[in-house]
């Protein structure tokens, strides 16, 4: 086992086994190494291990401040988590059912857990949080061990970053999505990811003894709450809680019906090739090829891909004439805003802002859409695309925009090889 303790600390005591302090100076080899573990196992009640570090580790760089810790579920078991989290370097660490804590990018050092995210006003979440994978999922009980694991590294995090009990909030908190057919404005409820962490019984085994009582960007209307229930989850009493949680556990809360529709049961995944609708006439659909949703009967049953279900998918451009017949089917009533962009067929981009009415209402076919976004450009020679946007140029969701109107997700470049002339598209 590849084990490593760097940077904690408790009660004053160094948890590294690089610098034991307090070992006897005769112990040699094995015996000092050995007794430098359980040094450290007594410290920190646990080890690290590093067989999943991530290759994305040494290109992420050091945050600038640290105020949250994001609590996840990995809604997938253990080794599909482990291996996506690790290729991509989306999270600090993960707590396996067995309480086995693995690293896998430096806890000082940016990862990309939280996707499309806001919390009290501030966007890109990852930029100032640390974020913990369970692995589990958001409606079942995680296991004696990783709940005893779990309270003591988020003891530990809490000291080296001083963060209070309330800022140690799940997933569910700060994801937001974008405008969809459901819902017209930027909305909270995109994920229920890590939402038993709210849930007061829960916290009280990880010695969390506040937590946020209200959602601060759905108080300041900076979004809407897409999902009640969820909601209660999340900020509400011991018996809202209980209430709301009744009705995620009821038995048709896979089936479409008044007050559930699609995007109720599968989220961002409705559209998904991976989620399928069971029509009560027996027949079956794939949520890529279901065009009108509004004509979905009550009674159909949507089958959900258990490893995409609450997955963060990567966000992709959306193209008129193949996802949606205008504008508004994708950015609803932020069609007109700076942060929603058309690329058309031809080359050459626009913010909502920059085009009338009649414009957005002519758009031809064929042209992109990506909602909430920012662009910097046209990138010159010597411009260094990582100093625009840290290590999320290179993300599949970033965008690339070549003069002729071809997009190419940051995944697919080479930082050494960008011609000059591109605009450049990420998540703002």
């Amino acid at each position: 086992m590849a084990s490593g303790w760097y940077g904690f600390r408790r009660r004053g005591l160094p948890c590294s086994a690089g610098t034991a302090t307090g070992l006897p100076g005769r112990l040699r080899g094995p015996a000092r190494l050995a007794a430098a573990i359980l040094l450290a196992l007594y410290t920190c009640g646990f080890t690290f291990n590093n067989a999943y570090r991530s290759p994305r580790n040494s290109e992420r760089e050091v945050r600038a401040g640290t105020s949250l810790i994001i609590l996840h579920t990995t809604e997938a078991v253990a080794r599909s988590a482990l291996n996506k989290l690790s290729e991509r370097g989306e999270a600090h660490y993960v707590v396996d059912t067995d309480g086995m804590v693995y690293r896998i990018i430096d806890h000082r050092r940016i990862a990309f857990h939280c996707g499309r995210s806001l919390w009290n006003g501030r966007a890109q979440v990852d930029d100032f949080s640390v974020g913990i994978e369970v692995v589990g999922y958001h409606n079942k009980p995680i296991t004696a061990k990783q709940t005893i694991n779990l309270a003591a590294l988020i003891g530990e995090l809490q000291s080296i970053y001083k963060i209070p009990d309330e800022r140690v909030i799940p997933h569910s908190m700060v994801a937001y999505g974008a405008p969809n057919r459901f819902h017209p404005r930027s909305h909270r409820g995109r994920k229920r990811c890590g939402m038993q962490f709210a849930i007061w019984a829960v916290r009280q085994k990880l010695n969390l003894t506040a937590q946020p009582r209200f959602d601060p960007d759905v108080r300041a209307r900076r979004l809407v709450n897409a999902d009640r229930y969820l909601a209660q989850v999340l900020f509400g009493s011991t018996t809202q809680q209980d209430q709301a949680l009744a009705k995620y556990q009821a038995v048709d809360t896979t089936v479409i019906g008044p007050g559930r529709s699609a995007w109720d049961i599968a989220r961002d995944a409705y559209n998904s090739t991976n989620t399928v609708y069971v029509f009560p006439d027996g027949s079956k659909r794939t949520g890529k090829e279901i065009r009108d949703w509004s004509a979905i009967p009550a009674g159909t049953k949507v089958l959900l891909n258990e490893a995409c279900a609450d997955a963060d998918p990567v966000e992709s451009f959306k193209t008129i004439g193949t996802d949606g017949k205008t504008a508004a089917d994708f950015a609803g009533e932020e069609t007109r805003l700076a942060t929603t962009y058309y690329i058309y067929p031809a080359g050459g981009s626009f913010s909502g802002s920059e085009l009338s009415a009649e414009a957005l209402a002519a758009l031809p076919h064929g042209t992109q859409v990506l909602v909430g976004y920012k662009r910097v450009g046209p990138i010159r020679a010597g411009t260094r695309v990582y100093e625009i946007c840290g290590a999320k140029w290179k993300a599949p969701d970033t965008y690339f925009l070549y003069p002729h109107g071809l997009l190419k997700p940051g995944s697919e470049m080479n930082e050494g090889k960008i011609p000059v002339g591109l605009y450049l598209f990420y998540k703002n």
